[in-house]
């Protein structure tokens, strides 16, 4: 917590599970009104089975954009990372995290990095991944902690009586959570858009990529996006799967505004 305390102009926590007791220890570093400064980021994972699992409570990610002064939540299904920065000066990477497990009982390892150029370097490249997510203003936030609750409660339902109305119940609670986070990030529109940007950012860090290659990378980043199991009809015709059209469809997009080119099979940047 002294790191979270130190920060003046900026912090960033990168953790996929968040507990309530991590919310308070924060909050009691931000007793005064200048103890952080106006620019904080959480990056985590808000995923319905992480909360089912009991891994990350939306109501402590609640708490947490509360106590802290412009707060800004980005949702990242399958994050792992965990890292903490202040004032791009100091980070702590580890394997712990924003939890009662992580901060206080488990046998946790990390680093305390210091070197200005190192630490504003991974600060850079954390918010360049966490602007493939989605952001919750307080609103969504709020909403989805309710949404979340009742999942919680489904689930607990569904385990006590293993009846197919509870099955039924928990796996549209489920839905419903999962919906709520998918139009959050789509912000009403087409997929491709948020394509584009994961498409810049994979090239920009592997090089040239075939699209047998950007397929499963995209995937990986955004498994609640590219869902195997959704089918592109028209007009009565099986095109394979809708995401895959929607990574075509940002490939494309980017070719046309002069960011990316096909050289021998290989999507590039122009540079």
């Amino acid at each position: 917590m002294n790191l979270v305390g130190s920060a003046r102009e900026r912090l960033l926590l990168c953790a996929p599970f968040v507990s309530t007791h991590a919310a308070e220890l924060i909050e009691r570093c931000c007793v005064s009104a200048d103890a952080i400064g106006a620019r904080s980021t959480i990056l985590t994972d808000l995923s319905p089975r992480a909360v089912c699992d009991g891994a990350t409570d939306p109501g402590a990610v609640v708490r947490l954009q509360r106590a802290l002064p412009g707060c800004r939540v980005v949702h990242l299904p399958r994050l792992h990372a965990k890292v903490y920065l202040a004032d791009g000066q100091r980070a702590i990477v580890t394997s712990g995290n924003l939890t009662a497990g992580g901060l206080r009982y488990n046998h946790e390892c990390g680093v305390l990095l210091d070197a200005v150029s190192a630490v504003q370097r991974l600060e850079r490249e954390i918010l360049a991944y966490g602007a493939l997510g989605c952001s919750l203003d307080s609103n969504a936030l709020g909403e989805y902690s309710d949404l979340a609750s009742s999942v919680v409660d489904a689930e607990r339902r569904e385990k006590r009586s293993a009846t197919q109305a509870a099955r039924k119940a928990l796996a549209a609670a489920l839905s419903q959570a999962e919906s709520m986070l998918i139009r959050a990030r789509l912000g009403g529109g087409p997929m491709h858009p948020v394509f584009e940007r994961t498409i810049l950012f994979l090239l920009t860090r592997s090089g040239p990529l075939p699209t047998t290659r950007l397929h499963p990378l995209v995937q990986q980043i955004h498994p609640d996006l590219c869902d195997d199991s959704v089918d592109r009809v028209i007009d009565g015709v099986h095109f394979g799967k809708k995401w895959k059209h929607a990574v075509r469809t940002a490939q494309q997009q980017l070719r046309k505004k002069g960011l990316v080119e096909l050289v021998d099979g290989a999507w590039r940047l122009v540079r």
